[in-house]
């Protein structure tokens, strides 16, 4: 049994980048999903796609390097609000990851969307990830 998902769903991301795998395959849950789906529509991750066999299901995430230097994407994932202490903000105090440059990943009423799509909607929320 996994106490915290998210974070071991960034580890297995992040251990990934580290070993220079090009594919990486994390078990599913609807919250990875919906992170999937905010690195992917923020360009952080080449491709992914749900598989559904079995009980929970897979998610396969092809991870994003530079073609001419071989560096990844995603420098680092960092896990904000951990199940001991959550990290709650509203609209007007969201964090800005490196002056613009990475995403904050947040679970708001709305869904599960990036610090920047937050602020255009109004809303705050649990600020789950960093991502630059």
């Amino acid at each position: 049994m996994n106490t915290d998902p998210i974070a071991d769903y960034l580890t297995r991301i992040r251990n990934a980048i580290r070993a220079k795998h090009r594919v990486v395959e994390i078990p599913a849950s609807n919250i990875k999903k919906e992170i999937t789906k905010v690195l992917y529509d923020k360009g952080f991750i080449q491709n992914y796609k749900f598989d559904e066999v079995g009980p929970q299901g897979t998610i396969k995430i092809a991870l994003k390097y530079n073609p001419v230097t071989k560096q990844p994407a995603i420098v680092d994932l960092q896990r904000i609000s951990k199940p001991g202490l959550r990290q709650y903000r509203g609209h007007e105090e969201l964090p800005r990851v490196l002056n613009g440059l990475g995403i904050a990943i947040l679970s708001t009423s709305k869904g599960v969307m990036s610090d920047k799509e937050a602020r255009t909607l109004n809303v705050g929320g649990e600020v789950l990830c960093y991502v630059y």
